[in-house]
């Protein structure tokens, strides 16, 4: 017998989101002496503290505002958020695992977005 869970929701969150949310765990974990904090989530706050480079507020401004563009989806605005790539090179990586290749000029103008935050 197989038991599955099922997916109620999902929403995309930026690294620097998971960097405030494990905060708050980690505070409420170091509130109570008798609860010790377990390697993943110590391995977790660490990697999220070394890679979040905005603050929350500022990446989920920095995915809205890559949203608005045509050629930018979901999943591409937060993996854009969390890389904040410097060059076309960079940028390109993002869309590989899509079946469409920006030109330049797109390219372009998402890294002009990209660079008013980094």
């Amino acid at each position: 017998m197989t038991i599955f869970k099922e997916k109620l929701d999902e929403e995309f969150v930026t690294v620097s989101e998971v960097k405030e949310l494990l905060a708050e765990v980690e505070a409420e974990r170091a509130a109570d002496p008798d609860r010790e904090m377990r390697y993943e989530l110590a391995r977790a706050i660490e990697h999220a503290n070394t890679f979040a480079v905005l603050d929350a507020d500022e990446s989920r401004e920095l995915a809205e505002e890559l949203l608005e563009l045509e050629q930018v989806d979901e999943l591409a605005a937060f993996k854009i958020v969390d890389l904040l790539p410097q060059d076309r090179d960079e940028l390109r990586s993002v869309f590989a695992h899509g079946r469409y290749s920006l030109d330049g000029e797109e390219l372009d103008e998402i890294l002009n977005v990209v660079a008013k935050y980094a």
